[in-house]
């Protein structure tokens, strides 16, 4: 089992999360801020991997030290998961509608953390969490996990918009760290990632 929790705590957070790519979509999220765990619950549903995540932040302030730190630690887990990228398919994408939104995630979890992130939001919150977290929070857990990923959405519902890119990227990930074929093998003409 490819089983991987991670601690951090700061003067801002406390965050524990655990993953396990081979699960079964059992999520259970607490960070405090309601429309996240929705977002984050999707995520794990539908990408087909448990995960699980406390987290305490500085809510007193806004949403951005929990989120972004969420983004952080998520990034170190899966990084983790992917270790030196044995047996993972490593690409993926997904295409996800919703209602009269659309979001397509292209990934690869080949070590080289970056991200393109093309949509816009109409309003400048998505719930009670400004619309600017959710490209930081991809950022964050890109560039720690060592994942390109591209995400593109479009529509007119901003909630739509967001739940169709964070449903994108579950499938997109539980389909990148699935294990094919040589559990062995990398999927690199350099031989590793």
């Amino acid at each position: 089992m490819r089983v991987v929790e991670v601690k951090r705590a700061t003067k801002e957070t406390k965050i524990v999360i655990r993953i396990n790519p081979d699960g079964k979509g059992n999520v259970t999220v607490e960070s405090g801020v309601p429309f996240f765990d929705h977002m984050l619950t999707a995520m794990g549903k539908h990408g087909g991997f448990d995960l699980s995540c406390t987290a305490q932040g500085d809510l007193h302030v806004d949403c951005h030290h929990t989120i972004e730190d969420i983004g952080i630690v998520l990034g170190d887990a899966i990084k983790q998961v992917i270790g030196e990228g044995h047996g993972i398919r490593r690409f993926s994408h997904a295409v996800i509608p919703m209602d009269e939104s659309i979001a397509q995630v292209a990934l690869d979890c080949g070590g080289r953390g970056y991200l393109v992130f093309t949509g816009t939001f109409g309003s400048k919150a998505v719930g009670t969490i400004p619309s600017d977290i959710f490209e930081h929070f991809f950022y964050s857990l890109c560039t720690r996990a060592g994942i390109t990923a591209h995400i593109t959405f479009s529509g007119k519902n901003d909630h739509h918009k967001c739940e169709a890119a964070f449903k994108a990227f579950g499938i997109a990930l539980g389909q990148a760290l699935a294990i094919t074929g040589d559990k062995k093998a990398v999927r690199s003409t350099k031989g590793k990632f």
